[in-house]
């Protein structure tokens, strides 16, 4: 099966420890958001800014939503699907 692109969107400290707001990754048939996190965490990015935890930290707490929808690490992921990373927010 041909590879294609999801779009990984980064909100709050996601954003911070990503260093970016977004990217494209490309999936192919059988990934789900566990292996999508993988691929987020092999790509080569500078360290956070100080104070910021580690992607990898961030990632290990973070809600997933795909297509707006949440979804769990076991969630298939289909090319042009839109996956928002959610870490949790404090406040209220």
């Amino acid at each position: 099966m041909a590879e294609s692109l999801v779009h990984v969107r980064y909100f709050a400290a996601a954003c911070a420890a990503a260093g970016t707001e977004g990217e494209y990754l490309a999936v192919s048939g059988g990934d789900t958001i566990a292996s999508l996190v993988t691929a987020i965490l092999a790509v080569d990015r500078p360290a956070p800014p100080v104070g910021v935890p580690p992607l990898a930290k961030v990632l290990d707490r973070s809600s997933f939503l795909r297509n707006e929808v949440a979804v769990r690490a076991a969630a298939s992921v289909q090319p042009g699907d839109v996956i928002d990373i959610l870490p949790p927010f404090a406040g209220g």
